[in-house]
């Protein structure tokens, strides 16, 4: 509620996290060895502990370390903030030691705030430390994107997007001939593509090279730096990898009442910052 997210309403916040229940279903994840908790549901059950803890961490940090973690809602240590998303972050970190959390595997933009859990067992003398695993923020399609907004769905592909809206994102997305560095076709398909199905293949007529299936990064950098692989060329490959990807997802919620009620409600919610 403190970062604003659905507007604050908690209600709504809920939903969205039974949504991403259904999103992780249809992915493939395994959920008989999965338990979710609801930190609020958590928090109601032991609020002493709970708030005892965050308060600790708030005496044993200045303003200033705070404020630097302020990136974990999408902000700036500049912009005005409320004194509620000023102890945002020390409610954040409590979450880690409270939920009784070893490993904290978040986006690097949440980093700042792992590393001030890690920091706070110094404060108290603790010596196992949560393991921090950031992983990569997926750039935005758009020129000059560092990551996806969800406010902006041009920059991202949404999980039930459709087979079209997928192809249409990615034939508007930035991915300037023979430039590797800042291209965010190129990242999807080092970080999703290759992972998932271990190849990418470019269909093309044979005026152009025909058909070819790239096994690793380096190749394909090397054709697309030289001018071999062309945008033209890769971008439906990368669309048409994508959609296989999100075909499970599309049906799981086309064909589950439950899932497509709970989509149904999701895509009614204004998005915020």
């Amino acid at each position: 509620q403190l970062n604003k997210k659905m507007g604050g309403d908690l209600r709504k916040i809920q939903t969205v996290g039974k949504y991403m229940v259904e999103v992780w279903k249809a992915a493939g994840m395994d959920l008989s060895r999965v338990e979710f908790l609801s930190s609020s549901e958590e928090i109601n059950k032991r609020p002493d502990e709970y708030w005892t803890l965050v308060m600790d961490i708030a005496r044993k940090n200045n303003l200033k370390r705070i404020l630097r973690c302020s990136q974990i809602m999408g902000r700036s240590e500049t912009d005005d903030l409320s004194a509620a998303q000023i102890f945002y972050p020390c409610m954040q970190c409590a979450d880690v030691f409270f939920l009784r959390a070893d490993i904290c595997q978040l986006g690097m933009d949440q980093r700042k705030v792992n590393m001030l859990a890690r920091e706070y067992c110094d404060d108290i003398k603790r010596k196992n430390k949560p393991i921090v695993l950031s992983h990569r923020m997926m750039p935005g399609l758009l020129e000059g994107q560092e990551k996806m907004s969800k406010s902006d769905p041009n920059s991202a592909i949404f999980m039930e997007d459709t087979e079209q809206e997928v192809s249409t994102k990615i034939k508007k997305a930035y991915c300037p001939p023979k430039v590797v560095e800042g291209n965010p076709c190129l990242e999807y398909i080092r970080l999703i593509v290759l992972p998932w199905f271990s190849s990418v293949e470019v269909k093309r007529a044979e005026a152009n090279g025909g058909d070819k299936v790239y096994t690793n990064m380096e190749e394909l950098e090397a054709d697309y730096t030289s001018g071999a692989l062309h945008p033209g060329d890769l971008k439906p490959a990368l669309a048409r990898a994508i959609n296989l990807i999100l075909q499970p997802v599309r049906d799981h919620f086309a064909n589950d009442p439950e899932a497509k009620e709970l989509l149904k409600k999701v895509r009614s919610y204004k998005v915020t910052k």
